[in-house]
């Protein structure tokens, strides 16, 4: 168990938490939630010892053992990958080292002899010699194969080192798990196995996440930020949402009545207050009056920002033609003869963990690359804007918010263009601000300002809720729901994937692809195994078409 007395942190004079008083349980995974600097990350580094509280303790159960999610990639990057995972039981890996140096000695000592028993002793009650099978497990179920898994770390791309930290986390049982933001960089497939992971596990699990659907999922009790304060409430992110809301309504509602009973009740005090027969009865009423309190109904800090996409014009039956798509990248084929049509009322879901091939196709989809091979045309009534997944060239130049949105306006009247502005929370002096210093979060609110002024009625979104806030992709997963046009999307968001797709697209890693015309959940439950084998024979099979189960 872990729990915190009277923690309060001051940023200046600003306090972040104040008097936080809050217990976290074995055998509940708790969702920590709360609006853009509401305090979320800090918290748990207050939890983990990495931050100290200006007042206030942190109290652990004696003997339990604390495990966070390491948030620098490249602070192992001298160790193996292995060694890195074990490294996530620091006594467990202090043991091994120990043993290892004991036994390369060549002056072996009586001393060292009793030494090393201990060590084995101490090591076989930790179950040390199932770790690297243990840690191989987690490693595995995350995406990370085999033959990586005494890598130097140094050598793994990043999304990888993501995931070899996650597996560290994990890794040895503990019994308090703290994980910030673990389903960032990582694909559809590791979630959904983290996911399960965290469904079974036994322990304290505190995790913070933007991902509604994982949170759903495994959480058992929301803890919320709101106004310096964490509440816990029971159940998962959407019985949280649904219980929020109607407690303000029920508190709306017992303010109305309130009210209407405070209006009677001066109404008759002013009618009889003078009336020497009355008197008695306006006294009385009087006292009842003082009584009546409205209940305080503070709004929350979270702020929805509104994301309306409205094409100017409305798509004809000829959108999207796609022949024979080949592009080969640093001598990787990572797109192979894709052929595909879009119709007018596809929205378009690309699934699967080859990363580089759905940006691949996006960039040239939107005229920023050439394919090797193929081609694709798109229709004469669509209009297209594209989302990219990295968007600093956008950003890399000295114009304010409102310049730059104004370059993509057919309509250059600057309170046309700040009307985007505001509908994305950029309000008032925001809109003079350098975009080269903006943050992760607001550049991508810029982006989605510019999807909206364009008025094109083909969106290309690679990766949008990549630093955005659980309002921010509330919002956005609304507006995609609504939009009335073609979307060619990815997202590591189920929710947003489930709600909004009607068709999936999964690029296989060898470049090669499945089409099928359903919604995620019904695509993941009904070919689930029959993906997994295609898979593995596209990773095997250079010559072989992958075969495709109905």
């Amino acid at each position: 168990m872990i729990s915190t007395s009277n923690v309060t942190l001051r940023v200046g004079k600003k306090a972040l938490f104040e008097d936080v008083n809050i217990k976290f349980t074995e055998g509940n995974c708790y969702g920590l939630i709360g609006a853009n600097g509401a305090g979320k990350s800090t918290f748990l580094k207050i939890l983990s010892g990495q931050l100290e509280p200006t007042n206030g303790d942190v109290i652990i159960t004696p003997g339990q053992r604390l495990s966070f999610l390491q948030q620098d990639h490249f602070k192992y990057d001298q160790y193996s990958v292995m060694d890195t995972v074990i490294m996530g039981n620091p006594r467990l890996y202090e043991i091994m080292k120990e043993k290892d140096a004991i036994y390369m000695k060549e002056d072996f000592t009586d001393e060292d002899g009793i030494r090393a028993s201990e060590l084995e002793g101490e090591f076989a009650d930790m179950n040390g010699w199932e770790a690297e099978s243990d840690a191989a497990t987690l490693l595995n179920g995350l995406g990370v194969d085999t033959e990586l898994h005494y890598n130097q770390m140094a050598d793994l791309p990043g999304n990888l080192k993501v995931k070899v930290l996650l597996a560290q986390a994990l890794f040895g049982n503990p019994d308090i798990l703290l994980l910030d933001e673990p389903t960032n960089h990582l694909d559809l497939d590791a979630i959904a196995w983290l996911e399960e992971f965290l469904i079974n596990f036994e322990n304290t699990v505190i995790v913070v996440s933007h991902d509604r659907y994982f949170l759903n999922k495994v959480c058992t009790q929301i803890a919320d930020i709101d106004y310096s304060k964490i509440q816990l409430y029971a159940g998962n992110y959407d019985f949280w949402y649904e219980s929020s809301q109607l407690l303000v309504k029920q508190m709306k509602e017992a303010n109305k009545k309130k009210e209407e009973k405070i209006k009677e009740l001066q109404e008759f005090i002013s009618r009889f207050s003078a009336n020497a027969s009355k008197s008695k009865q306006a006294t009385s009423r009087k006292k009842a009056l003082e009584k009546i309190q409205l209940d305080e109904i503070k709004p929350s800090s979270r702020k929805y920002p509104y994301i309306d996409f409205r094409p100017n014009r409305e798509i004809g039956n000829e959108v999207l033609t796609v022949e024979g798509l080949s592009k080969t990248i640093d001598g990787v084929k990572v797109l192979d003869n894709i052929s595909f049509i879009v119709g007018h009322d596809d929205k378009i879901a690309f699934v699967g963990s080859n990363e580089l091939a759905k940006t691949t196709l996006f960039k040239i989809l939107s005229g920023e690359m050439e394919p090797d091979e193929g081609n694709y045309k798109w229709g004469v009534t669509t209009s297209q804007c594209y989302f990219p997944k990295d968007n600093s060239h956008e950003f890399d130049n000295d114009d304010t918010i409102v310049d730059w949105l104004t370059q993509y306006s057919e309509i250059k009247d600057v309170t046309y263009v700040r009307g985007f502005l505001g509908r994305m929370l950029f309000a008032g002096e925001d809109g003079v601000k350098k975009v080269k210093v903006l943050s992760g979060g607001e550049k991508v609110r810029c982006m989605l300002s510019k999807l909206m002024i364009s008025g094109a009625n083909c969106l290309i979104l690679d990766e949008p809720t990549d630093h955005l806030d659980m309002e921010s992709i509330t919002a956005l997963n609304n507006g995609l729901i609504k939009f009335p046009g073609v979307l060619l999307f990815s997202s590591r968001d189920h929710q947003i994937v489930q709600t909004t797709a009607n068709r999936i697209i999964e690029i296989l890693p060898n470049g090669m692809m499945i089409d099928k015309i359903t919604t995620y959940d019904e695509y993941l439950e009904s070919d689930e195994m029959a993906r997994k084998r295609t898979t593995y024979t596209a990773q095997n099979t250079d010559d072989e078409e992958p075969t495709e189960e109905e």
